[in-house]
């Protein structure tokens, strides 16, 4: 293979390996191979054209003309000329399905089924960029630039993603890329003559390739392989909407097939105006009031003045028992209801509709938690198609006082949730102060901002209304007081967030219709938007502003505003008798009762849980946590701190008379006790001036081993071959030091040669204080990010990882010990061999 064909051949690998980030965002793969074989003959026609040879804007020329002519054959052949060459028609085909698949591209989530409007952006885009690489690498023979199309390539799945296998992909187009460059410069390489093309192998043989082409070769092979291989393995799917990375998605299922998960702003309308209103969810349910039976699938809490989106979240194992929702007070009345809902084979969306709050969550399938807002996320492609579940919620009974006594939301969720972009036009704070003129508390704000949506304002309701886009699609809404439930969420969440009141939108379902088997029927029509409200005591809590849908709750009814205590929730007659035979919640429940658990919506006995705390375990984990954090760091520093201390310490008081301990006593002393000042030497015939010689050693060598260290602390690295007094002088030399301090080095290396080597030591008083002299003496010429470096990480608190090597050596060696000794003992006496 020639040069120039195999960096063909390349090119082409390295474009598909580049292509193949593309593969989660979609349902199928089979467009990926359509492409290939696509790509394979627009490369083809460029090799042949090149080896003409042809002009290299002929080249360009000839492999878009078959391009196009590819294309109209798989995408446009009935509106084409003779079956087979591009024309008006042609194009205007091409035209119409790119923005179709511009469409989808905004309705489905990933994975999105594969629509012709896709597949056409998808092998088109591969082609183009097909294209781009083969006529910079190969046909301009400049290898390098063709990895900005790469690169393109692969930024444009990886925005769209929410980068779940984002570097497995990467690594993918990057080998592709660098294979591409190899290739190129083994062809380089081989029009340098023959010493690099090739040589004979064998006398009087013909040349064999050389080990560059060889190589080439290999690489060749190995690119073609991955490159085909890479569409069939079972990548995993990457959740997400495809032009939203927060999975802002809702599924409505609008057409006959399997819908996927759609962006709520697209959803929403097309759901209410659907010519046929097809049932999505089926529920069976205990709670009396069906009107406050909304179900909430997914909470919008970012805005950025132009749309609201739901924040990237961590997600974790669906627990068993989910905790209490945020802010819910152990003073706010609340029952438990069951529901069991079904949803339609149809219906394939990424959430799980439940009502909120949810406490307890029985689904098959892969599914995890996000527990800021208390929703199920489908993972790795589990959708909600032909699912069966039940939920435990919470129908939490607020008073209007309570509401209205509501202190003042946690710092940090308030200041998440109260922003409010600068683009955002004045007219929407403007309107939301007028509106709520006279309110003292933030119920009292909300409620009135309900009421003008909902009563006063003199909205209507109407979902032909353009979905409003730009920062002023909020302030047009408030002018022309049309719109859907869309429109009046988010005014009013904005308009709270103004106001300083924590809030966010919710998206799910309105409550459906009773049926006469006691089920509840759950349509796309009742695809629905509400505002979430955050009250500290009562937590996040439903608003309804929308006129004509949906219901108002009653703690914002001004019946209800006088009462206390309201009615609590009785069995209802009309649910079916497969709910009607759970029991229905009440305050008032025995212990005998919770033993039988014959009470499904008592309050919770925990009163920690209810206060959103954990168990006791929990908080000293939390507590333990936050504790290594902050010692991690500091641990060399806490370590320097306490040896200095001790070593000073014992220095400080060192005997005037050390004994008549001989010089090997003293060694060992000093060997084995330099950081260890405070322990005693055993001596062979126990004399007590042998030990007190012994300790007095060990105690004058922790002074010399801190003095070293602190030189060290401050950038002079000891020198362990170097005798005590070439030490001292040495460190005197590279510190700089004046005669007073460099007196204290050399007090200290004089009374380390007076123990190890004078038949008849004596000690040195004031040890302790010298070091110190030295120490002040480094600090005060050194800098302060040497100072810094010297308290925080200091040099020497590498020795910890030294002795911890010792220390487990000798355990090493006593542990053999013994099991030498055991074995011994173990042998009997007079057991010999042979």
């Amino acid at each position: 293979m020639s040069g120039r064909a195999r960096l063909t051949l390349c090119a082409w690998a390295a474009t598909l390996l580049a292509a193949s980030a593309l593969l989660p965002l979609v349902d199928s793969v089979g467009w990926l191979l359509e492409a290939a074989v696509l790509l394979a003959i627009q490369s083809g026609v460029g090799a042949a054209t090149r080896r003409v040879p042809l002009a290299r804007t002929l080249t360009v020329l000839a492999q878009v003309l078959v391009t196009l002519v590819l294309l109209t054959l798989l995408f446009a052949r009935q509106q084409s000329l003779g079956g087979l060459l591009p024309g008006p028609d042609t194009f205007r085909t091409f035209g119409e399905l790119f923005r179709s698949g511009i469409e989808d591209v905004g309705r489905y989530a990933i994975p999105a089924p594969l629509s012709d409007g896709i597949r056409l952006m998808l092998v088109g885009g591969v082609l183009v960029i097909g294209l781009l690489v083969d006529t910079v690498a190969v046909t301009f023979r400049s290898a390098a630039p063709a990895g900005l199309p790469l690169l393109a390539l692969y930024s444009v799945a990886a925005g769209i993603s929410d980068g779940t296998a984002d570097w497995f992909f990467f690594l993918l187009a990057a080998a592709g890329y660098l294979v591409l460059l190899l290739s190129e410069s083994r062809e380089r390489l081989s029009q340098w003559g023959r010493v690099f093309g090739g040589t004979p192998r064998t006398p009087g043989g013909e040349s064999g390739p050389s080990a560059p082409v060889r190589t080439g070769r290999r690489i060749g092979a190995v690119s073609l392989g991955i490159a085909l291989a890479v569409p069939l393995l079972p990548l995993p799917a990457i959740q997400g909407g495809l032009l939203d990375s927060a999975r802002t998605g809702v599924g409505t299922g609008i057409g006959d097939g399997t819908a996927a998960a759609v962006n709520p702003l697209v959803a929403l309308k097309d759901s209410l105006n659907a010519q046929k209103d097809r049932t999505v969810l089926v529920l069976r349910t205990n709670n009396p009031t069906l009107s406050d039976m909304y179900l909430r699938i997914l909470s919008l809490d970012a805005f950025d003045g132009t749309t609201w989106t739901s924040s990237k979240r961590p997600e974790v194992a669906v627990p068993e028992e989910l905790p209490t929702p945020t802010g819910l007070g152990a003073d706010v009345r609340r029952a438990e209801i069951t529901t069991r809902i079904s949803a339609a084979d149809w219906y394939a969306q990424g959430w799980l509709p439940m009502p909120y709050p949810p406490s307890a969550v029985t689904v098959k399938g892969n599914w995890r938690y996000e527990p800021e807002s208390m929703t199920l996320v489908g993972h790795r492609g589990q959708t909600t198609g032909g699912a069966s579940y039940e939920v435990k919620s919470l129908e939490v009974l607020p008073t209007a006082e309570q509401l209205a006594a509501s202190p003042l939301a946690p710092e940090g969720l308030r200041e998440e949730y109260t922003k409010v972009p600068e683009s955002l036009p004045s007219v929407v704070a403007r309107t939301a102060r007028t509106i709520t003129d006279g309110a003292v508390t933030d119920y009292a704000k909300a409620v009135k901002l309900q009421d003008y949506f909902a009563v006063e304002g003199g909205f209507q309701y109407n979902t032909e209304v353009k979905v409003g886009t730009g920062p002023n699609a909020i302030a047009r809404f408030l002018k022309d007081k049309q719109g859907f439930c869309e429109h009046f969420s988010f005014a009013m969440a904005a308009m709270a967030r103004t106001l300083g009141i924590p809030a966010r939108v919710a998206v799910g379902f309105a409550p459906g219709s009773l049926q006469s088997d006691g089920s509840v029927s759950v349509g796309l029509k009742d695809a629905h938007a509400w505002p979430e409200l955050y009250f500290q005591g009562v937590g996040w809590t439903r608003f309804e502003p929308t006129p004509t849908r949906g219901s108002a709750p009653s703690y914002t009814q001004p019946e209800s505003s006088g009462s206390s205590t309201p009615d609590e929730p009785q069995a209802s007659r009309s649910a079916g008798s497969a709910a009607s035979d759970a029991p229905v919640a009440s305050t008032s429940c025995s212990t005998q009762d919770k033993k039988l658990e014959g009470c499904a919506g008592a309050l919770p006995a925990d009163s920690a849980r209810q206060d959103g705390g954990g168990h006791w375990y929990e908080t000293v984990g939390w507590i333990l946590l936050g504790l290594a954090v902050v010692a991690v760091p500091l641990s060399p520093m806490l370590w320097r701190l306490r040896r200095r201390s001790v070593r000073l310490g014992s220095a400080r008081h060192a005997p005037s008379a050390l004994g008549a301990a001989p010089p090997g006593d003293r060694e060992h002393a000093g060997a084995q006790y330099a950081d260890e000042p405070d322990m005693t030497v055993p001596s062979p015939d126990g004399t007590v001036s042998r030990q007190a010689g012994a300790v007095a050693t060990g105690q004058v060598l922790a002074a010399w081993r801190e003095l070293t260290d602190t030189a060290w602390d401050y950038g002079i690295v000891p020198d362990d071959a170097l005798t005590p007094r070439r030490a001292a002088t040495r460190i005197v030399r590279l510190a700089h030091l004046e005669e007073s301090a460099a007196g204290s080095v050399h007090r200290v290396a004089s009374a380390v040669e007076q123990v190890l080597y004078a038949p008849q030591p004596r000690a040195e008083p004031g040890l302790a204080g010298d070091v110190r002299v030295l120490r002040t003496a480094l600090r005060a010429r050194a800098s302060r990010t040497t100072r810094l470096r010297a308290l925080l990480a200091p040099r020497s608190a590498v020795r910890v990882v030294w002795d911890l090597g010792s220390r487990w050596a000798q355990l090493r060696a006593d542990w053999a010990a013994r099991w030498t000794d055991v074995v011994h003992r173990r042998r009997p006496t007079g057991e010999q061999s042979g």
